[in-house]
């Protein structure tokens, strides 16, 4: 396990504080209480504003999200009186109609892995284009 510098220096910080209330009990146990006193009070102050700071703090992009496009980007265009397209998979989709899904859903069709590159389109009435998997859809006709 690979510890960052910031690790490093807060193990640094807290051994130089034990040390020193150590030091500080076989001299004084007086000063000691006193010093334990003000060091745990700021730590906490400290703490509080990490927390803080962590959850209110500006925002970031996660690692996992893409911040521009990228290869796997598609091209998603529906068309036409009715017409669904994803550039994903899709749970149950209806274009109306007369007829419509099954209640209640379907259980959810096993995903086949992150849609490639490319384009989905969907032309015509009552069309339905995915990217991914289809678990249920009617076009109503």
């Amino acid at each position: 396990m690979t510890l960052k510098p910031w690790a490093w220096a807060g193990l640094g910080i807290c051994g130089a504080g034990v040390a020193t209330l150590v030091g500080f009990a076989f001299v004084d146990l007086g000063t000691a209480d006193q010093v334990a006193s003000v060091g745990g009070g700021a730590v906490g102050l400290v703490g509080f504003a990490l927390a803080v700071i962590a959850q209110f703090g500006g925002t970031s992009a996660s690692p996992s999200a893409p911040s521009g496009p990228s290869a796997s980007a598609r091209d998603v265009h529906a068309s036409g009186e009715r017409a669904i397209a994803a550039g994903g998979s899709i749970g149950v989709a209806s274009t109306g109609g007369a007829a419509s899904p099954g209640s209640p859903l379907p259980p959810r069709a096993p995903a086949s892995g992150a849609p490639g590159p490319g384009s989905v389109t969907a032309s015509g009435t009552g069309s339905i284009a995915a990217g991914g998997d289809i678990g249920s859809a009617s076009t109503g006709n």
